[in-house]
This record gives C-alpha cells, sequence and structure tokens, in this order.
C-alpha cells in the first residue's frame, strides 16, 4: 500500500519554529513510508507542565502528517533522573510517586493525540514494563558492551557535570534511553525519537545502539525542536509562582490563560506558530492585523484562547475569560460568585485587604471609613453621593446594610470606588 504524507513534516516544524535538527535522512523517511515515533516524558511531577507542550505538539505533528506517535512515559528512567541540562543531581523517587505521576501525566497526553484514528493511532507505553525483569548483569553484556565510555563522556550532559561530579546512576542513564529507542524499534518498529534540543546526545545513543545491535543496514533516526525561550533570553514556561502546570488544580485556567495573555508582541509573534494548529496563511493575516493595531493585543488573545481551551476545554476557557473580565473590571456579582477561591484571589492579589469581625448589619459608611477603603467616613458619604460605590460589583447607596449573604465563597466582599480602586473585605 503506498503511503503518501499528508504535508511534509520537516517542512511545516521549520516554518513553526519548531525544528533545530534531524538525522540526515529523516525527511526522506518521513516522506516515503508511515512512520512511528516516540518522544519520551519524565514522570517527576503529576502534572506536565508547558515546557512539555513542545515536545507533545511534536507528537501532534506527527500524527497530523499520517504518522504514529508514541508517548513512553518514564516508570524506569524516572527512577534514574535525567542528568540533561542539570546542574546536581535528582531526588529519586518511589514506585508509588512514580506510578501517581504516570497516571496523572498520562490522562493529560490523552487530551492532545487521537488513540482512536486507525493505523496511526497513537499509543502510549511506559519503559518500565520491559526494564522491571531486566537485571543488571544482562544490561551491562546486551547494552553496555556496544557503547564505549569515550563515547558516553563526550555527551554535553556529561562534560557539563564533571567538574562537580556525577553519580553512576546518573551516568548510566544515556545508556538506559538509548536501549528504550531500541526496544520500540526491535519490538513496534519505531523509526524516530523526537525531542528537545537538549535531547539529541541521549537520542544519538539510541541510533548508535540501534545501528550496533540491530545488525546490517539497521538506522534509527532523529529529531529535534529548539528548547523555546522568550524574546529576551529568559526561560519559558516559568511564572512568578514557578511552572505554569497542565493541571488546573495547579495552575487555575485564568492564571493559565493569563500566562499567554501576559505574553510580549515579540513572543506572541513566535508562539502562535508553535502552540497553536493554525495554518500558514491564518497565521500571517493574524499577525498583519496585530500589526495594524498591536495596542488591541490581537495575537495574545488569539493565542490564550486557543491554547487555554486546548488544555482546559472550553468551559475552562470561559471560566478564565470571565477571571480577566473582573480584572479589568467589566464583571458583575454573578461573575464574582461564579469564582472559585483560587481564582477570586489571584484575580485580587496585591488588593489591599482589611479583616473585619462582622458583616450582619454593618452599613456601607462605616464600612468604607473603618476598614480604611476610604480615608473617612465623610468621604464614603461623597463617594457615595456620586454614585461611585459598588460592592461586589454592584452600585450601592448611603442606605445600604450588609448582610452575610452579601460574602462569596462564604469570606469575601469586593470593594469598589469607580473600576480601579479595589478594596478587600474578609471576614474572620
Amino acid at each position: 500500500m503506498t503511503f503518501t504524507p499528508k504535508y511534509n513534516l520537516i517542512e511545516e516544524l521549520k516554518w513553526r519554529g519548531l525544528h533545530h535538527q534531524d538525522m540526515p535522512g529523516t525527511e526522506e523517511l518521513l516522506m516515503k513510508e508511515l512512520v512511528s515515533g516516540y518522544v519520551g516524558f519524565d514522570p517527576t511531577a503529576d502534572s506536565l507542565h508547558i515546557g512539555n507542550m513542545v515536545p507533545i505538539i511534536l507528537l501532534v505533528h506527527l500524527q497530523q502528517a499520517g504518522h504514529k506517535p508514541y508517548a513512553l512515559v518514564g516508570g524506569a528512567t524516572g527512577m534514574v533522573g535525567d542528568p540533561s541540562g542539570k546542574k546536581a543531581e535528582r531526588t529519586l523517587l518511589d514506585l508509588d510517586t512514580l506510578n501517581h505521576n504516570l497516571s496523572c501525566q498520562r490522562k493529560q497526553l490523552e487530551q492532545f493525540l487521537d488513540f482512536d484514528c486507525g493505523e496511526n493511532s497513537a499509543e502510549l507505553v511506559n519503559n518500565y514494563d520491559w526494564f522491571k525483569d531486566f537485571n543488571f548483569l544482562e544490561f551491562i553484556r546486551d547494552v553496555g558492551k556496544h557503547i564505549s565510555v569515550n563515547y558516553m563522556m563526550a555527551k554535553d550532559s556529561v562534560k557539563n557535570r564533571l567538574e562537580d561530579g556525577m553519580s553512576f546512576t546518573e551516568f548510566s542513564y544515556q545508556l538506559v534511553q538509548g536501549y528504550d529507542f531500541f526496544h520500540l524499534w526491535n519490538e513496534k518498529n519505531v523509526k524516530l525519537q523526537m525531542g528537545g534540543s537538549d535531547q539529541w546526545g541521549n537520542i544519538v545513543t539510541g541510533t548508535e545502539l540501534i545501528r550496533r545491535k540491530g545488525g546490517e543496514n539497521s538506522k534509527g533516526y532523529s529529531l529535534t525542536a529548539p528548547l523555546i525561550t522568550k524574546a529576551d533570553g529568559s526561560k519559558f514556561g516559568k511564572s512568578e509562582g514557578g511552572n505554569v502546570w497542565l493541571d488546573a488544580e495547579k495552575t487555575s485556567p485564568y492564571e493559565f490563560y493569563q500566562f499567554w495573555m501576559n505574553t510580549s508582541d515579540e513572543d506572541a509573534e513566535r508562539y502562535i506558530k508553535i502552540f497553536t494548529l493554525y495554518d500558514k496563511s491564518f497565521i500571517s493575516n493574524m499577525i498583519t492585523e496585530h500589526k495594524g493595531a498591536p495596542h488591541l493585543r490581537f495575537l495574545q488573545k488569539e493565542l490564550a484562547k486557543y491554547v487555554t481551551t486546548w488544555v482546559h476545554g472550553d468551559e475552562g476557557f470561559k471560566i478564565a475569560l470571565t477571571a480577566s473580565e473582573i480584572l479589568f473590571g467589566k464583571g458583575t456579582s454573578e461573575s464574582l460568585r461564579s469564582l472559585s477561591e483560587k481564582d477570586f484571589l489571584s484575580i485580587f492579589d496585591g488588593v489591599k485587604k482589611s479583616e473585619v469581625d462582622e458583616i450582619e448589619g454593618v452599613n456601607i459608611i462605616d464600612m468604607c471609613g473603618d476598614t480604611g477603603f476610604l480615608a473617612s467616613k465623610s468621604e464614603a458619604r461623597r463617594a457615595l453621593k456620586e454614585n461611585s460605590v459598588s460592592v461586589n460589583s454592584d452600585k450601592v447607596s448611603e442606605d445600604f446594610n450588609f448582610s452575610n449573604s452579601d460574602l462569596i465563597n462564604g469570606k469575601y466582599i469586593l470593594l469598589q470606588r469607580g473600576r480601579k480602586n479595589k478594596f478587600l473585605v474578609i471576614k474572620k
């Protein structure tokens, strides 16, 4: 049966800024046959983060071009710890923690890839399945003898750590990852491994193992994407609170949405190509439209909407949009009450606050003056006469008295004077 790819994967990745290097012959292979390719994911946490989205998107494009993607979750390699790009050895995880992390990551990967689309359906594999019964003596005999110490020492992931020292555990990591590629090549006809550019050394150890163990004309191929950075050269994927996670419990849809909204114009122009599946002409039109009126932040809005919907679904995007509108003073009492406590506090992080013992029956003038929201009760009266004071986004007058039913999440009241002057009252 003749195979025709839906598009040239290498060309697609290049214009999107997702191509760093590939092994000679990779493009020709992808154009002539249905190729099985894989990416490995490190189960050091119970959620993937946006830094993992680039390797996920490599798999998405591989599948969209008509090929078969494998997502390898590293139940075995997670016990060793990849030294690539690391200055110190990682804390090793126990099996129960690893299995929990693997289960959580598996669900997230299923959001992006199609596991039921015929011959190029995605598959998930766990390298613990083939390492759990592989004893040490067998490993050093069947794998270790094929890769020289000189070859391993030449890798950047090793050279960069020689001064501070690295354990044999970490030193052996590239052999373990290399064997993953050989195993998948041997058992599932996987011919391509993809990853970030920092993985090149580990990936080519796998191609070398295939060449040496597989016999005459045996060949594996490799393809890497550049490590994504911000325009100022700083690391992509971090916020003030640390990693931006795909798990809504760790990074709420609102916080996730705001991360993309806060990208610079220069970054947004690159990220819209990397993190969406919009086609080339559509993206070109969006960039042109954005440059015509950059203050409207058209690219950031499209990028944030697309990625938030992809990760958190339509409902997650609606929640994020509602929270963002509240942030800019466009909320209603109903929309405030629809927020989770975490999102509510995220939006009003940095807003002045005051704790009170009682809410029930307190008059608005007393509340404004006694909490320090306004300078004095006489100023509160003036503001109320101007109709510029609101409680939970609803305008109120001088005769307004609070009740416990006004509390949001049973604890908070939002006071505002105009759009910009916000204040949180917290019931003890």
